[in-house]
């Protein structure tokens, strides 16, 4: 009767003196290990599959192979999967630019901006997040339509500037790959914005200062030194808008054209329509490789620069 009082008061002076403090660090990796790892390995598993006609639409063994390589195979043969990835690749990697070629501005003016100005332009550039995504999608369906007032005054402005052979009555823009990029900038711009400005508000002015007394122009301390330090906001914001829009589904299938789908929209195709759930597997390891890895690249080195300059740092004192 004795041991468990003394192995409850055992156990609760181990919570108080280390175990909360353990399961607040176990708790993300938890998280991570429930809600991406298991998943991940449940469709990498269904990836090596055989399309079926039960239920579920696959099987392992019997008459099956265990492990089906001939998914992996027709990415690399299928003309659609090919098209799809560079047409994604493409699309994600013209809204990155368009997004840090204005976002990058905007960001370095609320940096700069003072204390009473910078929460108001803050909560302009996340205002948009207060409405559906979907809803301004379909606005901006309703904007680019051949009838809408944006379309005619870019056909006016258009008409104005070119010979009148060239004339059009209405500027086709819904269900092409313009549109999706379109979409795409407006709908990523803020997640650009914000660790730009991270990295921006941080930035020592004195540096700036002290180059302009040197004799430097504006243009050559912003090359010298404002953007050499915002590199990694750059790919921070890079990173998030050319991850997400890769895999994008929602802005292709509303505004893109169905003769050049994007990954996203693919998988959800072979998951929905043709019900072959091992191709789409397949096509989904595939481009988390095609994201991940760079990523995991570029951390791996990143992370070996910073060793090397705390060494020489070290080695210099």
């Amino acid at each position: 009767m004795s041991a468990a009082p003394t192995t409850l008061r055992r156990l609760r002076r181990w919570f108080n003196r280390k175990g909360w403090g353990q399961i607040t660090i176990a708790t993300p990796y938890i998280w991570l290990l429930a809600l991406f790892l298991v998943p991940f390995v449940i469709v990498f598993a269904m990836s090596f599959a055989t399309r079926t006609p039960t239920a579920p639409p696959f099987s392992f063994g019997g008459e099956n192979p265990i492990l089906n390589w001939e998914n992996y195979r027709r990415l690399f043969t299928d003309t659609l999967y090919i098209r799809a990835y560079l047409t994604s690749i493409a699309n994600a990697a013209m809204a990155t630019v368009m997004c840090l070629l204005i976002g990058y501005p905007m960001a370095l003016g609320i940096a700069r901006s003072s204390r009473s100005w910078r929460n108001i332009l803050l909560m302009l550039v996340i205002l948009p997040f207060w409405t559906s995504f979907l809803l301004r999608v379909y606005a901006w369906m309703g904007l680019m339509g051949t009838n809408s007032w944006f379309n005619k005054l870019l056909t006016s402005f258009y008409n104005g500037i070119v010979p009148d052979d060239w004339a059009l009555s209405y500027i086709p823009m819904m269900n092409t790959n313009f549109a999706v990029v379109l979409v795409t900038v407006y709908s990523y711009l803020p997640f650009m914005i914000l660790p730009l400005y991270a990295n921006l508000e941080k930035l020592d002015l004195q540096l700036d200062e002290a180059a302009m007394d040197l004799g430097s122009r504006p243009l050559r301390v912003f090359w010298d030194i404002t953007l050499p330090q915002s590199i990694p906001g750059i790919i921070a914001g890079g990173m998030l808008v050319f991850i997400p829009a890769s895999g994008e589904l929602i802005i292709p299938s509303l505004v893109g054209s169905s003769s050049q789908p994007m990954i996203g929209r693919v998988i959800s195709d072979e998951f929905a329509s043709a019900r072959d759930w091992p191709m789409a597997s397949a096509v989904s390891v595939a481009l988390l490789v095609l994201l991940v890895v760079p990523l995991m690249l570029y951390t791996h080195y990143e992370s070996k620069a910073q060793r090397q300059a705390q060494k020489r740092a070290e080695e210099g004192q």
